[in-house]
């Protein structure tokens, strides 16, 4: 997984960022503008599941815990039925592009690559593909705080989460924070293998 390398100088870059645990990644994303009802307890129900999957699968390289020959394989077979599930989603709705973010328990900023139809101070719906193993997609409900044009032909949105229910927030914590971790990981395997 690649990390965006664009630095953004914006208030809502501190409104957002400032003190808060962030991660900087790629997934797909897209922003839905205007104000609709936001099932957030399947956002939450996925997010607790994609907690639960990732912890035993020990994606963290630091927590790697070593599995059978036997659990490789089941786990192998359930990644490919995973995949091929969501293909075929895919073909049937349009996932949403993969788009550079930065991620806090206050809101995200999306770096697309093409102009939205947001407004400023009106509300809308972030989908966002929390794990790119998992084709399946949360729902945020949210506020514009700003949107610019910025260089190399993308386009910076700072998006404000609204009325995010506790277990959601709370759901969404735990990823950002594996996120985090996973990133600082990768960092180090990284830096070790340059050495």
């Amino acid at each position: 997984m690649t990390t965006p390398t664009v630095l953004v100088e914006h208030p809502a870059e501190h409104v957002l960022f400032d003190g808060a645990l962030t991660c900087d990644v790629v997934l797909p994303a897209r922003v839905e503008a205007g104000a609709r009802v936001v099932m957030q307890a399947s956002s939450e129900a996925l997010l607790k599941g994609l907690a639960v999957a990732e912890d035993m699968r020990g994606d963290d390289p630091d927590e790697r815990k070593e599995a059978t020959p036997t659990q490789q394989r089941i786990e192998a077979k359930l990644d490919l039925v995973l995949s091929l599930l969501g293909r075929l989603a895919r073909r049937h709705e349009g996932a949403p592009p993969p788009t550079a973010l930065r991620w806090s328990h206050r809101g995200m900023r999306l770096d697309a690559t093409s102009p939205t139809a947001c407004v400023e101070g009106a509300p809308g719906v972030v989908v966002v593909q929390p794990a790119a193993w998992l084709s399946d997609q949360i729902e945020l409900p949210v506020v514009v705080l700003a949107q610019v044009e910025g260089s190399q032909g993308l386009h910076h949105l700072w998006l404000q989460f609204d009325a995010l229910n506790a277990g959601l927030a709370e759901a969404m914590d735990r990823h950002l924070f594996r996120l985090h971790r996973r990133q600082i990981a990768e960092a180090r395997q990284s830096q070790s293998t340059r050495l």
